[in-house]
């Protein structure tokens, strides 16, 4: 009967789910007549029904109140069921006085662009202020650098010496690189050693810059790596790493890309801030974060090694990728595309003739941050040429976004063999929602996004996670 229907709310097929008992079907029950019961208002608004229009914005009111915030029935008031009760009642006597199929569906549609609109604007001011945060929340790390870089230049010179030298350009080991200013987050050392069958077979070839030296060495001298080789370079002391050399040394002390950084308009909106503050990043100023197109010749004695990023954790033991045939390719990585993301028209200026000429805007893209790189294949490439020529090209920046990603997609394009998504789940960083039997499969989890691990404003859902995280941050 109509006057059941009006009980239950069920003035529409708009939640046919309701039908089915859950945590929350009063509450979403109540978040849809309050979405009809706008609707019914401009109608009756346009049909001066003005005691209806009345009527309704009253139990809007009441009906916004009495939900609140709450996100389960178990967070409604008790007087919820009977603001339900009497709404669904009017919503009904709304339908039989102002009812036109078409002006609702119309006006469902405005209220949904509307709603699109919001959520776009809020993403924006998200993304923004997500990354502020994690550029300006004041931690911890900055005071242990400072502490472990005093004790270290105490020591001395005997005492700061790692042992075991002679692996570090053995090939028969298994290599890794990793480049990093940020000394707790290179405790992915600890991760990788903790899961390894055999550690006395691993060498980490550490690269930080002069400013974090000390405080990385005197970091693994405290924590050492049991079995496992690690080595401790500082970057300032690379001197073929020049500007002649390196094009985007040269660019960087250019005065057009000086004023870029650090004279640029400052934003007057939320959603500009977002964009300056994202590709602004004095990141991309750093030589650590384009070493890794230089591997062979960091490592000239190596035939492979595995390159990890600094905000990663890894869960089981790495030796299986040294195995992986890469089929003559230079790296090994895994995919991150879907049916339209994450290709390379995402991250690549395909208006640009030398783009769209060279590369396919649906290719996919792929993961930099846990990478097996054959060092002879790249050398017999010439990847590191590649990457010059694009550098050189991109003088005035109009062929990509800023960072490495773009880089590497160009750089290795048609050189990257896929590997298995298991090795590699990304998104901890940014997105709440990755199934947790992914994150348990993965020998790798990465916090690509601006929730690191050690920052206060990472997601804590990451409990399994947290727990190898509490083993490695021995702080």
């Amino acid at each position: 009967s109509i006057k059941d229907s009006a009980v239950l709310g069920k003035y529409s097929i708009w939640r046919k789910e309701n039908e089915n008992e859950n945590s929350d079907l009063t509450v979403r029950l109540m978040r849809d007549q309050i979405i009809m019961a706008r609707v019914y208002s401009v109608l009756a608004k346009s049909k001066n029904k003005n005691d209806l229009y009345q009527e309704l914005q009253t139990r809007i009111k009441e009906s916004q109140r009495a939900v609140g915030e709450a996100t389960a029935d178990s967070d409604l008031h008790h007087s919820a069921p009977e603001k339900v009760r009497v709404m669904g009642q009017l919503l009904s006597k709304a339908r039989e006085d102002v009812y036109d199929c078409k002006a609702v569906t119309q006006r469902l549609r405005a209220m949904l662009q509307s709603a699109d609109e919001q959520v776009r604007s809020l993403k924006k001011q998200s993304t923004f202020l997500s990354q502020l945060a994690a550029k300006t929340i004041p931690n911890s790390i900055h005071c242990l650098s400072m502490r472990l870089t005093i004790d270290y230049y105490l020591l001395p010179l005997e005492k700061r010496k790692f042992p075991r030298s002679e692996n570090l350009e053995n090939p028969e080991l298994y290599h890794y690189a990793l480049f990093s200013d940020n000394v707790l987050a290179a405790s992915v050392v600890n991760s990788t050693i903790m899961n390894a069958k055999e550690p006395e077979k691993h060498v980490f070839h550490l690269v930080t810059d002069k400013l974090n030296f000390g405080a990385m060495n005197m970091w693994f001298l405290l924590n050492p790596p049991g079995k496992a080789t690690i080595h401790v370079e500082n970057v300032d002391e690379f001197k073929w790493l020049n500007s002649s050399y390196c094009p985007v040394l040269r660019q960087l002390e250019s005065a057009a890309m000086k004023e870029y950084y650090f004279k640029a308009d400052r934003p007057t909106t939320l959603s500009a801030g977002s964009s300056n503050l994202k590709y602004r990043n004095p990141k991309y100023l750093s030589m650590l974060n384009h070493l890794r197109f230089y591997l062979p010749q960091v490592y000239p004695k190596l035939d492979k090694i595995f390159f990890l990023d600094d905000d990663i954790v890894v869960q089981k033991d790495l030796t299986g990728l040294w195995d992986v045939d890469l089929n003559g390719k230079v790296t090994g990585a895994v995919e991150t595309c879907g049916e339209s993301f994450h290709r390379f028209d995402k991250y690549l200026n395909f208006s640009n003739p030398h783009i769209a000429r060279n590369f396919d805007p649906n290719a996919c893209g792929w993961a930099y941050g846990m990478n097996i790189f054959d060092l002879n294949e790249w050398k017999k490439k010439d990847i590191t040429g590649i990457y010059h020529r694009w550098q050189n090209m991109n003088e005035d920046r109009v062929l990509w976004k800023l960072g490495t990603l773009p880089h590497g997609l160009l750089t290795f394009f048609k050189l990257t063999h896929p590997l298995d998504k298991s090795w590699h789940v990304l998104g901890l960083g940014y997105n709440p929602s990755i199934d947790r039997s992914e994150i348990d499969n993965a020998a790798v989890v990465d916090y690509n996004g601006n929730m690191k691990p050690w920052l206060e404003l990472a997601m804590t859902k990451y409990d399994q996670v947290q727990t190898i995280l509490d083993k490695v941050y021995k702080v």
